[in-house]
């Protein structure tokens, strides 16, 4: 039997850095299986949201709620909406601020829940964060959402229905639950084995450096 490294992420979907850390992981663990081919990585994603305040039409752009409701000049939010885009296109990703939708992610969360629970929570997760930032799609009411979720390969009535019902709240609400007792405030957040945290959208070789941790523990006991 195959060895198995289970890592679970917190993250958000409109969290730039998160999207910009999912590449890095991806490419680190990638680079840790090729020399440990015995060895398999998998992933779970869990609910954190950033701002749970913000409502689902969200009036206004990118640049508008980084200066209203962040409370930081229009100079420094473009400046960071710059330099956010210009790492991002380093892994491979082209981010459209100018598209950007912003809204409350809280329904978000629940179809990852259900993607979960149907084996395609990771098909889910990469569709919402594409259809985000580089697409300009609506990503926090359920009949966009219902959408995107097909796409990513689930029954569109199915998910629809999850989300009208709230069927996954509680799972959400667990998930925070959490993040609280690790201790974690800020996202993307990589918890390794349940017992190495990895903080942030850290170099691919940190990753891939914390994998080969935990597989070389295991080995030496």
């Amino acid at each position: 039997m195959a060895e198995v490294i289970q890592v679970d992420v917190w993250s958000d979907v409109v969290c730039p850095w998160c999207y910009i850390g999912k590449r890095r992981f991806e490419a680190g663990a990638a680079a840790f299986t090729e020399r440990h081919p015995d060895v398999r990585v998998r992933l779970e994603y869990h609910s954190f949201q950033l701002d749970p305040d913000t409502p689902v039409d969200f009036d206004g752009s990118a640049l508008d709620y980084l200066v209203g409701r962040k409370g930081i000049s229009a100079a420094r939010a473009r400046q960071m909406i710059d330099h956010v885009v210009k790492v991002a296109a380093e892994v491979g990703l082209a981010y459209d601020y100018d598209a950007i939708r912003h809204t409350n992610t809280g329904k978000a969360h629940q179809l990852l829940h259900h993607a979960r629970a149907h084996g395609r929570q990771l098909e889910v997760k990469e569709r919402l964060m594409r259809a985000y930032f580089v697409e300009g799609r609506h990503v926090g009411r359920d009949d966009d959402l219902a959408d995107l979720a097909a796409e990513a390969g689930l029954d569109r009535d199915d998910a629809w229905r999850a989300l009208r019902e709230d069927r996954y709240a509680d799972a959400v609400r667990a998930d925070q639950e959490q993040a609280a007792r690790y201790g974690i405030h800020a996202v993307p957040f990589f918890v390794l084995d349940g017992r190495y945290g990895v903080s942030g959208a850290q170099p691919a070789e940190v990753f891939t450096q914390a994998l080969a941790r935990v597989h070389g523990e295991r080995v030496a006991t």
